[in-house]
């Protein structure tokens, strides 16, 4: 390798290093609340919104008061797996976590803990039965059962012509009763989103 090699090699790399050490991150703290669709994906924003409305039309159906005249107290939920059959990757926790909150601050039903959480409070149930004192144990067999389990999916149509891009997306919610296996709330919310990209992109 030449001497004129090397250098101009040399000028290559600096360069490169000048041009990285001259980028600047802006960053900038915005309320968590506020909408911030950049990619045109599923989102929190999604997320949120749909958990709150859907909540709140399930609240107002007649299956829930119905169950409260007839037991003279709130149903007993627990939310079941909801699937992801998008073409997109979607964090169905956040959006379980989101409808949970909801559920719970209605105040209208009673909650009880998914079936890994289950299984953590059991073991400790168990530790203390072993290490704790009598008077401070909780001890196994004293669970609250829940009436209904909350299930559901999302799912996604795409389409795309010329610099125009929709997002399609479909969420379905089924309540169903765990004494006998009836559906006694359906619920649907709809998302549309245009993107208009960019000649250039």
């Amino acid at each position: 390798m030449n001497k004129m090699k090397i250098v101009n090699m040399a000028l290559v790399a600096c360069l490169a290093v000048g041009l990285t050490a001259c980028k600047t991150t802006t960053i900038e703290r915005v309320d968590t609340d506020s909408v911030q669709d950049l990619s045109g994906n599923w989102n929190d924003t999604d997320s949120r919104l749909v958990s709150s409305r859907m909540v709140s039309d399930m609240m107002s159906r007649k299956w829930l008061t119905r169950y409260q005249v007839k037991n003279g107290k709130n149903p007993v939920l627990i939310v079941g797996a909801v699937r992801n059959l998008s073409h997109e990757h979607i964090n169905t926790r956040t959006f379980i976590a989101d409808l949970e909150r909801e559920l719970i601050n209605s105040g209208e039903v009673d909650f009880v803990a998914s079936s890994t959480e289950r299984q953590e409070i059991r073991a400790e149930r168990g530790d203390q039965a072993e290490n704790s004192s009598m008077n401070t144990q909780n001890i196994s067999g004293e669970e609250t059962g829940a009436d209904f389990m909350l299930k559901g999916q999302i799912n996604t149509i795409f389409d795309a012509a010329a610099n125009t891009q929709v997002k399609y997306y479909q969420i379905d919610l089924t309540l169903i009763s765990l004494k006998d296996n009836r559906k006694v709330w359906l619920g649907q919310k709809k998302i549309k989103k245009v993107l208009e990209t960019g000649r250039f992109r």
